[in-house]
């Protein structure tokens, strides 16, 4: 549900958008709120205190807040700090089970730096993790740098590809439009010159427009030598179907349950049986969200039946 646009607004002046359009809200570490003039205020010599929770903050480290919420924020910027440490792939364990761990892992570290649990031992567990893994985390980094400038790279070259196929596309077309200026301007020139029939001349015209159209360079096709995501272009995929594996199939089974009661009627007998009788009603709108009175009156039944013929031995 989306936040009403008063709710939006600096916690200390009490300044909102809804009054200030142009108000820009930052947030810091801590995840709470202040508007950019109250930081300028209260964090002139560099750093201060959280006006809410007493902590400890830079005013270097005020960002603009992006969503409306500013716990979000703050979710974000430790999960990205938390990622530049924890920075394992799935090639780097034994196997799928290990790599889940790690995962789950990653996101209890970011839950208890996000809403203050444990911060010290989960600070700790970080810098031993760090302390410990320091050089699969700079080869790690050092992969990913330089996956990152191969996708630049990749994207760059498409980007030319695409400047030049387009500035051949505009050359061709301004050439088309220069021949056939000096086409009709020939036509009207034979026109007015000439003394052979209008007819054999438009003739005559309409075949040279068609040679001229013909005599334009096509510029040739360029195809791009990888995708924009930077996989080469041309690589040898096996189309092999996979080799399936035996193994049994599933059987669905009914779900047997035991109620030690009476057996509840099926949904279509029970209002032959008068079970429907004291039973409101569904009316449009609970037909819509899905209520009908025949199953609130099965589940009543239901409650009612079990345990009926149940006995302690």
């Amino acid at each position: 549900m989306a936040m009403d646009m008063d709710d939006l607004g600096c916690p200390r002046c009490k300044t909102t958008k809804y009054r200030n359009p142009s108000l820009k809200l930052m947030v810091n570490v801590c995840g709470h709120t202040l508007c950019e003039s109250c930081v300028e205020l209260l964090f002139v010599r560099g750093a201060g205190n959280c006006h809410e929770c007493d902590t400890l903050l830079r005013k270097s480290n005020f960002r603009v807040q992006l969503f409306e919420d500013p716990a979000i924020d703050k979710e974000v910027e430790i999960r990205k700090k938390v990622l530049k440490i924890y920075n394992k792939r799935e090639d780097d364990f034994p196997s799928l089970n290990e790599y889940n761990d790690f995962l789950e892992e990653i996101e209890e570290i970011v839950y208890n730096l996000t809403n203050n649990v444990d911060l010290e031992n989960t600070k700790r567990k970080m810098e031993l993790y760090q302390k410990e893994n320091k050089e699969v985390i700079q080869k790690n980094k050092i992969k990913l740098m330089r996956e990152q400038e191969e996708l630049e790279e990749a994207l760059e070259v498409e980007r030319q590809e695409s400047k030049r196929r387009r500035l051949l596309i505009q050359k061709e077309e301004q050439i088309q439009q220069i021949l056939k200026r000096k086409n009709k301007q020939a036509l009207l020139d034979d026109l007015e010159k000439s003394s052979l029939p209008a007819s054999l001349l438009l003739t005559q015209h309409k075949d040279r427009s068609t040679q001229l159209e013909m005599q334009v360079e096509k510029p040739s096709q360029v195809r791009p030598v990888t995708f924009s995501t930077g996989i080469k272009m041309g690589q040898t995929i096996s189309l092999a179907p996979v080799p399936k594996l035996e193994e049994a199939l599933y059987t669905y089974q009914p779900l047997q349950v035991e109620t030690y009661g009476p057996q509840v009627p099926e949904l279509g007998m029970l209002g032959r049986l008068g079970y429907l009788t004291h039973v409101r009603a569904a009316s449009p709108q609970d037909v819509a969200g899905g209520y009908t009175s025949s199953l609130a009156c099965s589940r009543a039944l239901q409650d009612a039946f079990s345990g009926l013929f149940w006995h302690p031995n």
